[in-house]
Formats: structure tokens, sequence, C-alpha cells
């Protein structure tokens, strides 16, 4: 599904190209796709270090799913921005977890991944523009529940920016709420550190 030239009358005066592609359309983005999502993820809180091996490989899961979207944003040729979705049911085992032991079926959700955007291009709509394509890819599929989860990190963390802001009352005008009883375990390695260690990520969910 491509959407050129889309502006959705938010964007401020940005020429950018906005696509909502899935499955096997994916493929030419991926190497781009994985060096933003490097460079977005080493900022707070989540603090990646990560590896461009392992993100083309993550990346490459969406290729074989038909029910997957990425919302691609292009200034001319280059990425400056992706959002990624997918069925919860096809997504890593510890996502789905939380919802099992809540006695909600993962089945019944579509689970909205990362939104990555370089910084230059912050604050122009483009936030609203990746909840709005996932949300309306999820009732085209025939969803009506989605959901997403975030990093907690502790708030006296040394490398916790002074001037950070979180993005709870973003999320909660996109008429999402807060479930801290659905709470994963992910590991990654953070920036400095010799190995990978497990963070907790606390769900948001949203009836459509």
């Amino acid at each position: 599904m491509r959407v050129a030239g889309h502006r959705a009358g938010i964007l401020k005066a940005m020429s950018l190209l906005v696509d909502v592609l899935s499955g096997a359309e994916v493929a030419p983005f991926i190497p781009e796709l994985a060096r933003l999502r490097m460079a977005v993820f080493r900022e707070w809180p989540y603090l990646y270090e990560g590896s461009l091996e392992y993100e083309e490989h993550y990346l490459a899961k969406f290729l074989g799913l038909p029910e997957s979207t990425l919302v691609v944003v292009r200034d001319g040729e280059r990425v400056v921005g992706a959002s990624t979705a997918l069925p919860l049911a096809q997504a890593e085992a510890e996502f789905q977890e939380p919802f099992v032991k809540a006695g909600l079926e993962p089945a019944d959700w579509y689970y909205f991944g990362e939104s990555v955007l370089e910084p230059a291009y912050r604050g122009q709509g483009l936030g609203v523009a990746f909840f709005r394509h996932r949300e309306a890819r999820a009732l085209q599929l025939g969803y009506r529940q989605v959901t997403f989860c975030a990093v907690e990190r502790p708030a006296n963390h040394p490398l916790k920016p002074s001037n950070y802001v979180p993005l709870d009352a973003f999320w909660q005008r996109r008429g999402f709420s807060k479930r801290p009883d659905l709470v994963c375990q992910f590991a990654w390695q953070d920036l400095g550190q010799p190995r990978e260690t497990p963070k907790p990520l606390v769900f948001w969910v949203k009836a459509l």
C-alpha cells in the first residue's frame, strides 16, 4: 500500500513521502532501516548498543509476514523515519507472555513495535501519522485492539537527560491507556555494558 506524497494535513510544510508497506515490500528498505534503528535507539531511554547484523535479521522477519506493517518516511531517497506493527501472536514470546498470564488472547491484538525518527523531523506531526496509519492497518486486518510497550528505566538512572519529557501524555492523547499489570522482560545490551540484561517494558492498550 503506497501513500505517495502524503501530507495528511498535519505535516508542516515538509515535502515527504510516506509509504505504508507489508511483507516482501519491506525488502528494499532493510539496510537503511537498520541504520536508522541503530542511531535512534542509542538515545535515552533505550541506550541500545546493538549491531547492524542483528537489526537486519530482525527486520527480515517482516518479509514473511503478510499482516505486518511498515510505515516508512523518506525525504527524497533517504529514509528518515519508520514505524512497525504486526499481530501480537507473531511477535516474540516475551511480548505475548503478559497477555497470556492475564487471560488475554494474543491473537486478538495488533502489536505496534517501534517508531524511530531522525531528530530534525520530530515535532512535525509524524508521530501522530505513525499511529494513525498503523491503526488503519489494524482495522483493515480485522483487529479491534492494539497495544505497544515502552521501557521503564529507574528515575535516578545516571544517563537520564535532565530535560527528558516522557511520552505518556502523547500516548494518552492518542487514546491509549497504560496497563501496569501487563509487563514483559526483554533483554538487550546497553551502551558501554559488556552483555545483555533484561529490562521491564510496560504495555499500553487501546480499543479501536
